[in-house]
């Protein structure tokens, strides 16, 4: 990037597990992180978001460290930027927030270093930040995304003609992923692993076949995590209770929560959203699409020099 330039980089939020596929399956979802660089003599983050009002604003922020330490894995250094920056990604609600931080890191290395990384390439490096590809996965690459990492490998397929309506019940709290994921128990037995394999192998099977009617079967008897979670995040069942009534075929919790994600056929989720809220108006209830593109990087000229 010249220096009368600007590199405008936006990066979509994620869902992950869509029920049992446990840290394997994401989507990408049309909200979205975005960030405007210019290069200066100094590190500035300028945030437009109130959310993101909270994080540093210097070279100490996430977004930059991760920057950084993409650059000095091919012995870059990545030049002093001004990033003004905003999002309508709701931290800490299980909607990738942190996993599209990773993925613009990376992307801002890449353009500002001219490293010229290959997707598969970043995507090895953010599951390496991230700990597994779904949620890196959907952002980097758009669609649904069903993946595996096993130490300094990882392995995953895109899939870019699912077409369903998407309704995130977002309640007010924030939950960490770091507490979601203390309630999970160590082991599984042999007998509850195969049982809890094979159910997200039929929704795989289920939603690239439309099946839809058996993907929320499947999306709802979850034994990995949805079991241990239900005690922390109560509007789990308040949903699945209802959502099925007005037109979703499936519930899940989307990643660690706290949101839950309902999936209903092309049309349907407008009604959806109408209905739970009359319900459980203390829940936000949002009308989403799959974002099929993934993080894009674009240069415009810099106006302001």
């Amino acid at each position: 990037m010249s220096d009368g330039e600007m590199l405008i980089i936006e990066v979509p939020a994620s869902t992950a597990n869509l029920g049992p596929g446990f840290d394997s399956v994401g989507l990408a979802l049309n909200l979205y992180l975005r960030m405007e660089v210019t290069k200066q003599d100094h590190w500035e983050v300028i945030p437009l978001a109130e959310s993101l009002k909270v994080f540093p604003a210097n070279d100490t922020n996430f977004i930059v460290q991760i920057a950084q330490e993409t650059a000095r894995k091919y012995n870059a250094q990545v030049p002093p930027c001004q990033i003004i920056i905003d999002s309508d990604i709701p931290i800490a609600r299980g909607l990738g927030s942190s996993a599209a931080a990773i993925i613009a890191g990376i992307e801002l290395a890449d353009s500002l270093c001219e490293l010229n990384l290959p997707k598969e390439e970043k995507l090895r490096l953010g599951s390496e930040v991230e700990g597994h590809p779904d949620n890196v996965g959907a952002s980097l690459m758009g669609g649904l995304i069903i993946g595996s990492q096993a130490e300094n490998e990882v392995d995953a397929i895109s899939f870019y003609g699912l077409n369903v309506d998407i309704v995130a019940c977002i309640p007010q709290t924030e939950l960490l992923t770091e507490h979601s994921r203390g309630v999970l128990p160590e082991v599984l037995s042999f007998k509850s692993a195969v049982q809890a394999g094979a159910k997200g192998n039929v929704l795989i099977a289920s939603l690239l076949t439309g099946n839809y009617e058996l993907a929320g079967k499947m999306m709802m008897q979850d034994l990995f995590h949805q079991p241990y979670r239900r005690s922390i995040v109560p509007e789990l069942e308040q949903v699945e209770n209802r959502a099925l009534t007005y037109g979703a075929f499936g519930v899940a919790l989307s990643g660690a929560g706290p949101t839950v994600l309902c999936l209903a056929k092309p049309g349907s989720g407008q009604a959806v959203a109408e209905g739970l809220a009359a319900e459980l108006p203390h829940i936000a209830f949002t009308c989403l699409q799959i974002d099929q593109a993934g993080s894009r990087v674009t240069k415009k000229l810099n106006v302001a020099n």
